[in-house]
């Protein structure tokens, strides 16, 4: 088999407090008892004790962060709750963000036999019928998986009794093998709603009657029914590789067949259970003699399990080597029956073993049964574990489940292949134990519990923290509410946290003055972009330099880096480097700016100027300002432009606006030293700036002659991105494509506030500085006070360069800007880790009996008779509209804002009307078309108006649909007509429920 299907991903819960696979194996291990006492929490009410193996919290589930409203995760069958976790889980132990499959062809296969939530509903206090179809309805348990992530290849729910995990896990591996999907989930689910099971098994005497089932033992009384799901994911070994994700086993063949006419519905066939064997083996190209160890089907029966072990006797112990007998041993020795996940169970501890090179015993076994000759070939029960031997060849195991359908699945593992190494590739240098740790979560206080279990995070040895950035970066979800933790003298500390949106950014380069020394050396070490764009432009700048950039820069002499003709070439380098970094890590700005010469570097990047074209602008620039006479002065002045404008002279200019009390005065030394004494007597702060020249002052206009020559040969293209010149505080300025802009930029006031207010105001809400430091992210939130716009600057002076960059990165995931992960892993050697799965945040979601009322909680009301108005289906009366139509405006639109919560939280199955923001949208609430169309119908029964199909589409939040109400209201309009009338075209008044969702289904579905 040149491709065959690997085992990349698994997650499971079953009896006894298993939660996770390592749970699994460690509970067989110990030989802990998972059976119990039948749970008191459902409802049961049995004549005889009932024990069984059970789930704890079957009923709770993370309604919210599925987006189902609290109605329809109570309508919904508890086994497709289940699956929706437990496969969440299994794509993040594989290391997979389960967002990003959205679209992808992936394949659902999932086992579901037993279907008694229905009658559990059916006695319901609650009105559920509304979401009954999709809730209750087998076929959808795998679809509203599918739906959930998006998926696009071939999904099916299958029903074979017991055997239906592995029957479906077998379709999952025939269709990666045809190519009808890239990736399969697979496996099974089996949760008990009611005793019926117990009852109707435990008349017919096929029950242990101690609970414990002793599969294969001489004194086997019957079997034990327990409940689980388990949930596995597939893909062709070539992918798993390609992807880097986990290759816990792999599916070498599988068979199904049927035991045909037997001497009983339910009896079970030897012959049919050889042949499947067989033809697993064929499947496999694999001799019996090549497998070591079959978990079987093994139930506890008398009937059964004898049929069984003869047959694998038959089928893989003949002609076999004594030294290596076939090992048999059952899982449900340990679990009792799981039903419809019991094969995956299996097949996931067997995966365990093969990972752990041991083969655990059968539980409860005094003496193998006397029903079966075990001498007619080399098999052996497991009463202890085994060491797995390694005997030259890959380790091996089958996994059986059969049916009382009659269909038998038969599953050959074989443990992982040795990883390949990878193609050497150059590590980078550097310090990548700096990465930033990402959590983020739905809500606020799931993500408080996803940064408790990474605090909590061990094993021996514990895992790398880089190993753990690189893991949860690239194999989790961004969820809204994030978090981000940075490395500290004692761990990784949180730095940040917030709800992400989907900014709009601006990046903004920073002048002179910020310059230090040894900028850049440490990404340049740590990022081959970075290293490789400051290659090219330093390239371009040296041939006009005095000398190379990276000699000064990364030199001992600050004097000398602060020199103009030296300061102005090094920034334009380190920041065009920066932007070629951190946009091959995502970013995309949607307009630039620059401070001074900051902005020739914007202009560079948006493609107004090339770069041999750029680097001549700016070498010129700080050559021509470096050579002009030595003199003037700059004074920073903490105070307004109003303030400081009547008191320039015509030796004294404005260099900059840089916020509302932060300006600049250059020029002549007196002229700038008397401007600054008369403010500071005012109360007003200076300070004088080290320059060597006033620039942006009258004393630069000996140079802009010569400048102008330079620039008059060279070429400008309009912009890729828009630029926002601080020359003129305009946004795209034409200006900028022209010769005498930049001759004007060197001398005219740089309006750097003026530009921040226009980056703003034309809706960039997150400023993202590039330069050495954080001058201008100061600078702008000087400015833009409580605007709501963020500023994060990506270097700091006082910060190790990488450390800066990492928590900058953390910062704009914070904030929902979408970054390349993967690319900043690049070359670290950084590996995925399994880590704790996403820490749900649950509630219990069972019916309430018939005739008990269910509780309520504080809020408002939320249920139809807790709000004015008439039942659904009588005539509004003529007092309710006068009564609206005579309150003042904003009451009127007060009430129903109110009325329409009311009914919102009523339809949702919510207990509290403040769960219903009024500014929330319908859809993220969880409503869908029937949602939409309750919602429509219940304010027509309340208010007698009009009420528009659309409603919820149309006016999409609580308070506009409010608003609308309010308007409808309000207007002149005749009685209502009789019931006989026929409807307006938007009046709901008169439709039957077909009609509604006609009218309104599509309509959520694509908007």
């Amino acid at each position: 088999m040149t491709d065959p299907i690997a085992v990349v991903g698994t997650a499971c819960r079953y009896p006894g407090g298993v939660r996770t696979p390592a749970d699994l194996w460690e509970l067989v291990r110990a030989g802990r008892d998972a059976v119990t006492a039948a749970p008191d929490d459902r409802g049961w009410d049995t004549t005889t004790p009932v024990r069984g193996g059970f789930l704890d919290g079957a009923a709770d589930f993370d309604a919210a962060f599925f987006g189902m409203s609290p109605r329809e995760a109570l309508s919904t069958d508890p086994q497709q709750r289940q699956v929706l976790e437990c496969a969440w889980e299994a794509l993040e132990r594989a290391g997979l963000d389960p967002t990003a499959l959205r679209g992808s062809r992936t394949g659902v296969y999932l086992g579901v036999s037993g279907q008694d939530y229905g009658a559990v509903t059916r006695d319901a206090a609650e009105d559920l019928g509304g979401h009954a179809l999709t809730g209750l309805t087998p076929g959808v348990a795998a679809g509203r998986l599918a739906h959930l992530l998006d998926l696009r290849a071939p999904v099916l729910t299958v029903d074979t009794a017991s055997s239906s995990s592995l029957s479906a896990l077998h379709l999952a591996v025939r269709a990666l093998r045809a190519g009808e999907c890239d990736a399969a989930l697979a496996g099974g689910v089996c949760v008990m709603c009611t005793p019926t099971g117990f009852v109707a098994h435990g008349r017919q005497g096929g029950l242990a009657a101690d609970g414990h089932a002793k599969v294969f033992a001489d004194d086997a009384d019957g079997t034990v029914w327990s409940e689980g799901v388990g949930v596995v994911l597939l893909e062709r070994l070539s992918v798993a590789r390609a992807a880097g994700h986990p290759v816990l086993a792999l599916v070498r063949g599988s068979a199904v067949n049927h035991d045909g006419a037997t001497d009983g519905l339910t009896a079970p066939s030897g012959d049919a259970q050889r042949a499947l064997v067989a033809l697993a083996l064929d499947d496999a190209g694999l001799t019996p003699a090549e497998v070591d160890l079959v978990e079987a089907h093994g139930t506890g029966t008398r009937l059964g399990d004898p049929v069984e072990a003869a047959a694998l006797v038959a089928a893989y112990g003949r002609d076999r080597d004594p030294a290596h007998p076939l090992h048999l041993r059952s899982l449900k020795s340990t679990l009792g029956h799981t039903q419809a996940a019991a094969g995956v169970a299996g097949l996931i501890l067997t995966v365990e073993a093969l990972r752990h090179e041991l083969m655990p015993r059968t539980d409860h076994v005094t003496v193998p049964t006397t029903a079966v000759d075990w001498s007619a070939g080399s098999v052996r029960l497991l009463t202890a574990e085994v060491a797995w031997p390694r005997t030259g060849r890959p380790r091996r195991a089958g996994v059986s489940s059969f049916g009382i359908s009659g269909t038998n699945v038969h599953v050959l593992l074989e443990e992982a292949p040795a990883e390949v190494a990878p193609d050497a590739a150059p590590t980078v240098a550097g310090a990548p134990d700096a990465a930033p740790w990402l959590v983020s979560a739905a809500t606020p206080a799931a993500l408080g519990a996803q940064l408790a279990q990474l605090a909590r995070l061990g094993g021996r040895p514990a895992p790398a923290p880089r190993d753990v950035a690189f893991s949860l970066a690239t194999g989790r979800a961004g969820l809204p509410h994030r978090a981000v933790l940075l490395p500290g003298p004692d761990g990784h500390v949180e730095e940040t946290r917030g709800t992400a949106r989907t900014p709009r950014v601006a990046v903004l380069f920073a002048g002179q003055g910020s310059q230090r020394l040894g900028m850049g050396r440490e990404l340049a070490a740590r990022f081959p972009v970075f290293a490789d764009a400051l290659d090219t432009v330093c390239a371009e700048l040296d041939p006009r330099l005095d000398r190379p950039v990276r000699e000064v820069v990364w030199g001992d002499d600050a004097e000398e880096l602060h020199r103009t003709g030296a300061a102005q070439p090094a920034l334009f380098a380190l920041e065009v480097a920066l932007f070629a970094l951190v946009t091959s890590l995502g970013l995309r700005p949607e307009a630039v700016a620059g401070h001074s010469v900051g902005e020739i570097a914007a202009a560079h990047v948006a493609g107004v100027l090339s770069l041999p074209d750029a680097a001549e602008l700016v070498a010129a620039r700080a050559r021509l300002m470096q050579a002009l006479p030595a003199g003037g002065a700059m004074t920073a002045i903490a105070a307004s432009e109003d303030e400081v404008t009547p008191l320039l002279g015509p030796d004294a200019a404005l260099a900059a606006v840089n916020g509302p009390h932060s300006v600049v005065v250059a020029g002549a030394g007196e002229a700038v030293e008397r401007v600054a004494a008369e403010l500071a007597g005012r109360g007003h702060r200076t300070s004088r700036l080290a320059v060597s020249h006033a620039f942006h002052s009258p004393l630069m206009d000996p140079m802009l002659a010569d400048f102008r020559s330079v620039l008059a040969g060279l070429r400008f293209a309009e912009p890729t991105i828009p630029v926002l010149s601080t020359r003129t505080g305009r946004l795209a300025d034409p200006a900028l494509c022209t010769v005498e802009h930049w001759v004007r930029h060197a001398r005219d006031t740089v309006r750097f506030a003026d530009g921040v207010t226009t980056l703003v105001a034309g809706g960039a809400d997150l400023l993202v500085e590039l330069g050495p430091g954080g001058t201008l992210a100061a600078m702008a939130r000087e400015t833009l006070g409580d605007a709501g716009v963020d500023v994060v600057s990506v270097l700091r002076a006082t910060r190790p360069e990488e450390s800066a960059l990492a928590g900058a990165l953390g910062r704009l995931h914070v904030l929902g800007v979408p970054l390349d992960w993967d690319a900043y892993f690049a070359g670290t050697g950084a590996r995925r880790v399994e880590l704790p799965t996403y820490a749900f945040t649950r509630t219990r979601y069972w019916p309430t009996p018939a005739g008990v009322r269910a509780p309520r909680t504080s809020g408002g009301p939320a249920d139809p008779t807790d709000t004015a108005g008439p039942a659904d289906g009588a005539d509004p009366s003529d007092a309710v509209r006068a009564r609206l139509a005579a309150m003042a405006p904003a009451a009127r639109e007060r009430h129903l804002l109110e009325l329409v919560r009311d009914h919102a939280a009523a339809v949702l199955g919510h207990r509290r009307t403040d769960e219903i923001g009024p500014a929330a949208r319908f859809r993220e609430l969880g409503f869908d078309s029937l949602a939409g169309v309750e919602l429509c119908a219940r304010l027509v029964a309340a208010t007698g108006l009009p009420v528009p199909a659309t409603l919820a589409i149309d006016f999409p939040t609580p308070q506009r649909a409010a608003a609308r109400l309010a308007g409808l209201a309000g207007e002149d309009r005749p009685a209502a007509a009789g019931r006989g009338a026929a409807p307006e075209a938007d009046d709901l008044s008169g439709l039957a429920v077909s009609d509604l969702l006609d009218l309104i289904d599509d309509e959520f579905e694509t908007t």
